[in-house]
C-alpha cells in the first residue's frame, strides 16, 4: 500500500482521554472545536491560515463565544477533521487509501483550496490520488469501497469516478504488463514467503485474461455495477471475461447460490444483486454457461424478481438449452404449491429452444433466402440432447406423486415432435410415473403411454416391458410382437410396420358398434396380469422356432407376411381363449401411435444425466 506523508513537524495532538484533544504548546489555546462528540483545544492563526470555512464561522459569530466552534456534519467526523488540523498546525499526517477519501472531504468541507494558501490540503491530496492512488490496483479498489461513506461529496469530488475508471482501465490492459492480481500479492512476497519454494512458481505462473475478477468480487453491487460497465464500454475483453467475473461474483455475494438456492437473509438487497447481473449479461450467446443462467433464474424466483428479468432469462436458457442437466433444470416449485417442481417454467424454456427453428424459417420466408443457416438454427444433434435431456427430467418430476398427468404428457408431447433413436429414455419416465401413481384411470394410463413408440426400445427396455405389469395389455402385445419381428428379420433390413391387427390395438374399435357394446378398450387398457404376461410370452416364443423352420423356404416378403400372419393367428387363439378382446381383431381403426414404455428399476440407473449434476461446491476456472 501506498502513503503520503505532509509536514515536517512531529504531532503534539494529544488525547485526555476523556473525548478531548489538544495541542501540546507553550501558547494557551485560544478556540474550541466541537466535532462530534469530541472537543479540539486548538489556536486560530493555524487553523483560519488554511481554511476559508473557519475564517466565516469566527467572523460571523458573537464577539463573546467567536471562541467556540459546533462543526457536527463534517464528512469523515472527528478523525479525518484531526487529519486537517494537523496540516494547518504543520505536522506530520500520513495518508493512505484508507483515509485519503475522508481526509479530501473534509478539507473540501473546510474550504482548504489554493486560494487561501498555496500547497494547501486539497491540492497535496489531488496529487497523491493521481500520482500514486489511481496508479495503484490494489489502492483503488480500497479507495473506491472507502468512496461509498462519503456519498455524495465523493461523487461531485470526482473521486468516485476516477476510481472506477482507473480500475476498468487497469482490467482491460495487455496481461503481459500485469503483476497477477492483488488478492494474491500476499502470498508473492518474497519477506512474507521466507523459503518458500512455491513461492518463485506461482509468480511466474502466466496470468489469465481474467485475473481481476475475484478481487472485484469485493465492491458492493451498486460500485460493481458501473465498474463492469465500465469495462464493457471500453470493449476491449470478451464477453467470456465478463461473463466470468459476474459468475465469480454471484458465487461470492449469493449465498448458496452454487446450490440453486439463496438461503435466507436481505431479500431486498440480494434481490438488487440478481437484478444487476441478469443486467449486465452480456448479450452474446455461449457468454455464460447455461447452468450459470439456470442458478440465476432459481435465484430470481426465490427473491421474487420482476417477471421481465425473468422472462430475459427464460429466453437466453431456451437458445443455449442443449448444455442444461437435469439438476440444472430441477427448479423448485414456490412454497405453497402442491407440487415439487416448477414444471411450468420448464415447458417455456423448451418452448424458447423450440421456436429458434421457427424463427429462422420465418426469416428465410420474409427474404425469399433459402437453404441459407444462420447461425443459431437448430441442429439435429442439439435437437437430440434437448429430446434425451427432456425425457430424463420426466423421470425426475415422475418421481413427484402429486405431480398432475397434464403437466407430464405435456411436456413430453413438446418434443415429440424431434426423432431420437431411442425411447428407452421415455419409457423410464412412463414406468417411474405410473410406478408413483398406481391409482390414476385405465384412459390416463392409455394417454400415457402413447406417448412411446415401442418400435424403439432397446432389447433390453423390451424386456423389461413384456415382464412390466404396470403397463397396459396393449402395450405389452406390441412389446412382443415387435421383439419377435426383430428377432426374425433378414440381417441389415429395417422394422417391418405394426400389422393392422396390431395397429387397432392401439387406436381403438371406434368403427364397430357391435365392437363398442362389448367394452373391448377397457380390456386393452388394463394392467396386464403376471399369468397373462407369461402366456403371452409363451405363445410369442413358441412362434420363434416355427418361423426359423419356414421363413428359410420363402422369399423376402412372403416370409414377412407369413410372420404376421401367424403371429396374429396365435395371438388371437391366446386372447379369445380367455374370453377377452374377442371382437378387436376385426375392427375397423385409423392409424395410431405405437405405444410402450420403460422401466425405471431396471434402466433407471443407467440415466447419464444425473451424472451431469452440478458439484456442491463451486471452483472457478480462471479463462486463458
Amino acid at each position: 500500500m501506498k502513503f503520503m506523508k505532509l509536514g515536517s513537524k512531529p504531532d503534539t495532538i494529544q488525547s485526555d482521554g476523556n473525548n478531548a484533544r489538544y495541542v501540546a504548546s507553550e501558547l494557551a489555546t485560544d478556540i474550541t472545536v466541537t466535532v462530534g462528540d469530541v472537543k479540539f483545544y486548538l489556536h486560530k492563526f493555524p487553523l483560519l491560515s488554511k481554511s476559508a470555512y473557519l475564517q466565516k464561522l469566527v467572523a460571523s459569530g458573537n464577539e463573546e463565544n467567536n471562541d467556540e466552534i459546533q462543526i457536527s456534519d463534517i464528512p469523515g467526523g472527528p478523525v479525518a477533521f484531526e487529519i486537517c488540523a494537523k496540516f494547518s498546525y504543520g505536522m506530520t499526517v500520513t495518508l493512505n487509501a484508507y483515509n485519503v477519501v475522508a481526509a479530501r472531504c473534509a478539507a473540501e468541507y473546510l474550504g482548504m483550496h489554493e486560494t487561501i494558501e498555496k500547497g494547501n490540503l486539497i491540492y497535496k491530496i489531488d496529487v497523491f490520488l493521481n500520482s500514486s492512488i489511481f496508479h495503484s490496483w490494489k489502492d483503488s479498489i480500497i479507495v473506491l469501497q472507502t468512496s461509498k461513506s462519503m456519498l455524495p461529496l465523493s461523487e461531485e469530488l470526482k473521486v468516485v469516478g476516477l476510481c472506477i475508471d482507473a480500475i476498468a482501465t487497469k482490467a482491460c490492459i495487455d496481461v503481459s504488463k500485469v503483476d497477477w492480481s492483488y488478492t494474491y500479492n500476499r502470498r508473492k512476497v518474497p519477506e512474507e514467503n521466507g523459503n518458500d519454494l512455491n513461492c518463485n512458481g506461482f509468480r511466474n505462473r502466466p496470468v489469465p485474461k481474467d485475473w481481476w475478477v475475484e478481487d472485484l468480487c469485493e465492491l458492493e453491487i451498486d460500485l460493481y455495477k458501473r465498474v463492469i460497465m465500465n469495462i464493457k464500454t471500453k470493449g476491449i475483453l470478451s464477453h467470456e471475461v465478463i461473463g466470468e467475473a459476474l459468475k465469480a461474483y454471484s458465487y461470492r455475494r449469493l449465498p448458496g447460490f452454487s446450490k440453486g438456492v439463496i438461503r435466507s437473509g436481505d431479500v431486498i438487497k440480494y434481490r438488487s444483486t440478481v437484478d444487476t447481473i441478469v443486467w449486465l449479461l452480456p448479450a452474446e450467446k455461449g457468454s455464460v454457461s447455461c447452468s450459470f443462467l439456470l442458478k440465476l433464474l432459481k435465484a430470481a424466483i426465490i427473491v421474487d424478481l420482476g417477471e421481465m428479468a425473468r422472462e430475459q432469462l427464460v429466453r437466453r436458457i431456451g437458445q443455449q438449452l442443449e448444455e442444461a442437466s437435469v439438476n440444472d433444470l430441477s427448479i423448485r416449485a414456490a412454497d405453497g404449491e402442491d407440487v415439487v417442481y416448477d414444471v411450468d417454467t420448464v415447458q417455456k424454456i423448451v418452448k424458447e429452444f423450440l421456436m429458434q427453428d421457427q424463427n429462422a424459417e420465418f426469416e428465410s420466408e420474409d427474404n425469399e433466402v433459402q437453404e441459407i443457416r444462420r447461425p443459431g438454427i437448430l441442429t439435429d444433434a442439439s435437437k437430440l440432447m434437448v429430446a434425451k435431456l427432456i425425457d430424463a427430467y420426466l423421470a425426475e418430476i415422475a418421481k413427484d406423486p402429486n405431480l398432475p398427468l397434464s403437466k407430464f404428457v405435456d411436456l413430453a408431447e413438446m418434443v415429440s415432435c424431434i426423432s431420437r433413436p431411442s425411447h428407452d429414455g421415455l419409457y423410464r419416465a412412463i414406468d417411474m410415473y405410473l410406478k408413483e401413481h398406481p391409482g390414476i384411470s385405465k384412459s390416463e394410463r392409455k394417454r400415457i403411454c402413447k406417448l412411446m413408440d415401442c418400435k424403439k426400445l432397446s432389447v433390453d427396455a423390451c424386456m423389461h416391458a413384456v415382464q412390466n405389469e404396470r403397463l397396459p395389455l396393449r402395450v405389452v402385445v406390441q412389446v412382443l410382437f415387435f421383439e419377435q419381428v426383430r428377432a426374425t428379420a433378414s440381417s441389415g433390413s429395417s422394422t417391418p410396420d405394426l400389422p393392422r391387427g396390431l395397429k387397432d390395438l392401439n387406436i381403438g374399435s371406434h368403427g364397430s358398434s357391435r365392437s363398442a357394446a362389448t367394452h373391448p378398450e377397457e380390456d386393452w387398457d388394463a394392467v396386464a396380469t403376471a399369468e397373462e404376461l407369461k402366456a403371452l410370452k409363451g405363445e410369442i416364443a413358441a412362434l420363434r422356432m416355427s418361423n426359423s423352420i419356414g421363413g428359410s423356404e420363402r422369399n423376402g416378403g412372403d416370409s414377412r407376411n407369413s410372420v404376421d400372419k401367424v403371429a396374429i393367428c396365435k395371438m388371437k387363439g391366446l386372447l379369445k381363449s380367455k374370453r377377452i378382446f374377442s371382437k378387436i381383431w376385426s375392427s375397423k381403426g385409423a392409424q395410431g401411435e405405437n405405444s410402450g414404455s420403460d422401466s425405471s428399476e431396471s434402466l433407471g440407473s443407467a440415466n447419464p444425466e444425473e451424472a451431469k449434476s452440478t458439484p456442491s461446491r463451486y471452483r472457478r476456472h480462471s479463462v486463458s
